[in-house]
Order: C-alpha cells, then structure tokens, then sequence
C-alpha cells in the first residue's frame, strides 16, 4: 500500500505542524472505515486533530484512496479557515483522483521521482 502525499499538499501539512506520523495514523485509521466523509469517486474527507485539541476543531484532509493500493492527500484546511470544499473543487478532486489512482507502476517512480509525489515516511520502530 502506498501512502503519499502531493507536492502542494506536503508544503502545507509542514506549515501547518502536521507530521508524516500524524498524517499516516490518519491513513490507518481510514483503512478501518473510519472517516468523516466518503465523498464519491475514491476520495475521502478524513478529520486531524490539531494538538490536544481534538478533531473537531482540527484539520480537515482530502484524499484519494482505493483500498489495498494506494492513499493520497491531495488537500488539507483548517476547520478555522473554511467549513468545507466547494462542489467544482470537488469535482476537480474526483478528476485528480482518478488520474493519482490509474498511475501505473513506473508512472508512480516517476512522480516520485520528479517530487510530484511523496511518500509518508514511516517512523523508526
């Protein structure tokens, strides 16, 4: 299973103090069903708590998600900031979903390669 996050996305989660083991325990929390909101066409809303604070007032993340292959962030906003997507950012988010989700193997390297994606890195045991 893959578990990445996109360049754009990347930048904010480290502006906003979100962490890879943050974002990755959010990952498998959603691999168990749990989640704010299936939003159609493999992409989820899944709520990050901010601190202590809970999730509630958190962050709020949008991923692209097919079981047993890959997850995504594509977007993340604080609950501050705005209350939720807008339905044409959401088409746009199924669009990239689909396009993120169809990569093929060596279309993924290349991604990676290129820092369009990044992958969460997994913390030392």
């Amino acid at each position: 299973m893959n578990r990445l996050k996109t360049k754009h996305f990347s930048k904010w989660a480290q502006k906003s103090g979100l962490a890879d083991s943050d974002l990755l325990r959010a990952c498998h929390e959603l691999e168990k069903g749990l989640f704010a909101a299936k939003l159609g066409g493999n992409v989820f809303k899944v709520r990050i708590a901010k601190g202590a604070r809970g999730k509630s007032s958190g962050y709020r993340t949008i991923l692209a998600y097919m079981e047993n292959v890959r997850i995504i962030y594509l977007y993340g906003f604080s609950k501050n900031e705005r209350d939720n997507i807008s339905p044409n950012e959401l088409d746009a988010f199924k669009k990239l979903s689909k396009d993120y989700l169809a990569l093929s193997p060596s279309q993924l390297v290349y991604a990676e390669t290129a820092g369009m994606l990044i992958p969460l890195e997994e913390p030392n045991a």
